[in-house]
């Protein structure tokens, strides 16, 4: 088995998140509290339980790497040493704490400040994002493009898979966007519920801070191969990719890729939901071997297969 685990980021959030991994598995709950310790707040009340801070991104950022890293740990008696981490956006940083880049500790205290700065971009510069179900990805740029040169404010924002490209935004030059896509032959898009345009200029200010908040940081050495998808690649320059993140697209499709083209053969993903087991679908196909845990019921399902491969 040739390991790659992917690491769920932000919108994969919801209420009740992890509760019964927290109540029936120790290790779990462990890596729960400590991670309320460093917040300075109990994860499992202040956002798995209350429905309206689980939307709310500077809680929400903090608790989905608190899952992440939680299920990692918890499964770390029975799994082989993965090959490769990838996460999405957030995920990152996630993926960084299980290849040792970022102590857990550490990571928790950047995303809790990272999550605020969004947060505070996304009210002041409201916004919308739009997923845009085609594989002809070069027309959705176009058209976005051509909208750029009218001074509209609409960016791609994720290339999710080679068939699915999110676009953000100012609210009104989005629906100018999506208004023609439609008339170019787009039939299906979905707009997201998010907080703000998340990987697009508008997050500018959230990011200025970030590059203060990181000036002092130090980063570990990989134990393996991290794939980031703001470059679509390995890691390299570990602060400035997770800088030029803020406001860059991500690439997960053309990431995940790289990861299977190296060689990893078996996927599981961690975090609230399968969205990235499902996109591993469209962008790899079914030759690599897909997981997730998200829940305690397929915690127990992946720990019983890691078990047998042993």
């Amino acid at each position: 088995m040739k390991l790659g685990i992917l690491m769920s980021g932000q919108g994969a959030q919801k209420v009740g998140m992890g509760a019964d991994l927290y109540e029936q598995v120790p290790a779990y709950k462990e890596t729960i509290d400590e991670a309320s310790k460093v917040l300075g707040y109990d994860i499992m009340s202040t956002i798995v339980n209350d429905e309206d801070n689980v939307k709310q991104t500077q809680y929400t950022q903090p608790a989905i790497l608190a899952m992440s890293t939680a299920i990692y740990r918890s499964l770390a008696d029975v799994m082989p040493k993965p090959q490769a981490t990838l996460g999405l956006s957030l995920g990152e940083y996630s993926a960084l704490v299980a290849a040792d880049v970022l102590d857990f500790d550490q990571a928790m205290r950047i995303i809790k400040d990272r999550g605020a700065y969004m947060q505070k971009a996304g009210d002041e510069n409201p916004g919308k994002m739009v997923a845009v179900m085609t594989d002809d990805q070069d027309l959705v740029v176009k058209t976005v493009e051509t909208l750029q040169a009218n001074g509209k404010r609409v960016y791609p924002a994720n290339y999710n898979t080679f068939n699915q490209l999110v676009i953000g935004g100012v609210e009104a030059d989005v629906n100018e966007a999506m208004q023609a896509l439609t008339d170019a032959g787009v039939a299906r898009m979905v707009e997201l519920p998010v907080s703000g345009p998340f990987h697009t200029p508008l997050m500018s200010s959230a990011a200025d801070k970030l590059t203060d908040r990181l000036a002092d940081e130090e980063f570990a050495p990989m134990s393996f191969d991290v794939y980031s998808n703001t470059t679509g690649q390995k890691f390299t320059d570990v602060k400035a990719t997770l800088l030029d993140q803020i406001v860059s697209p991500t690439y997960f499709a053309q990431a995940l890729q790289a990861m299977v083209d190296d060689g990893v053969d078996t996927l599981i993903e961690f975090g609230p939901s399968d969205t990235l087991y499902k996109f591993a679908r469209k962008i790899v196909g079914k030759d690599v071997k897909r997981y997730k845990v998200t829940n305690f019921k397929t915690y127990q399902e992946v720990r019983e297969m890691l078990a047998a491969t042993e």
